[in-house]
């Protein structure tokens, strides 16, 4: 008993229950697993490329992004509601850098100052900062290292997610930062990827410089019934799923699950 007087093994015997329940729903979900052949969860929330299912829209805005970089266009934008693959998009075009051998400054979280950006920029292309003392500083080294990478054939890139959260004054930089190029091409290749307000932020008077050095731009939707349908077996099928798991979801379920979540596969999972 305690102080004031109340059992206090009622509250043992809830978490007693809880933990009973918990090791049930363990043993189910294994069970589940085997019997569809699932060797993964399939319906992480988490951005794995993995799980990269290539609908028409997806495979078109990442193969915008890839030949923006590698075919050194400057400028690429890809916009895409809450939830719409965007920052699976951006891992799969990571891994597709790295195969390619591009060196890559990558920022998910944009809202910094300017000097912050610069300095995340040099740490990123393993630069020395101690060599860096000024915005100046920063800009000389950087567009020697990019000549330098130039020189050999080599490509480098710049990719920021949640692009709609740069400030004016950092989206007014990162547009200066195309004037870093030779006479055939930019030297530093630039990815946004960002929610439709960014839209509303590039179509605004004050970026119209920027707008106009867009090369690609393009936008993710809501997935259609069909490829809803596609989704779900795909990754059913990536996770290791055998001939009974396209029993799990029969077409009546699917139809639910895209009415509840109106297609966006954030949601779906």
């Amino acid at each position: 008993v305690s102080a004031n007087g109340i059992g206090r093994s009622g509250a043992h015997g809830d978490f007693g229950v809880g933990w009973k329940s918990l090791r049930v729903l363990q043993k189910l979900k294994t069970m589940y697993k085997k019997f569809y052949g699932l060797t993964r969860n399939p319906f992480e929330l988490s951005p794995d490329p993995y799980f990269f299912c290539q609908t028409p829209r997806h495979a078109e805005a990442l193969a915008h992004l890839a030949y923006g970089v590698l075919c050194r266009k400057g400028f690429v934008v890809v916009t895409g509601e809450v939830g719409t693959g965007k920052t699976l998009l951006v891992r799969c075009l990571l891994e597709a850098l790295t195969k390619n051998k591009v060196a890559f400054a990558y920022m998910y979280n944009p809202m910094i100052s300017v000097s912050e950006f610069f300095s995340h920029l040099i740490n990123e292309f393993g630069l020395l900062p101690s060599q860096i003392r000024t915005k100046s500083d920063a800009l000389a080294r950087l567009n020697n290292f990019l000549m330098e990478r130039a020189r050999h054939g080599l490509t480098t890139a710049l990719v920021i997610d949640e692009a709609q959260l740069l400030s004016w004054e950092l989206l007014e930089e990162i547009r200066l930062l195309t004037n870093l190029e030779t006479t055939k091409h930019k030297l530093l290749q630039i990815v946004l990827v960002g929610q439709p307000e960014f839209e509303q932020k590039l179509d605004s008077q004050q970026l119209r410089q920027l707008k106009q050095r867009i090369a690609l731009r393009c936008s993710l939707k809501p997935l259609e019934m069909k490829e809803l349908q596609r989704y779900i077996r795909r990754r059913l099928e990536l996770a290791g799923g055998n001939s009974h798991a396209s029993s799990i979801f029969p077409d009546e379920a699917i139809d639910m699950i895209q009415r509840f979540s109106r297609g966006i596969p954030r949601l779906v999972n």
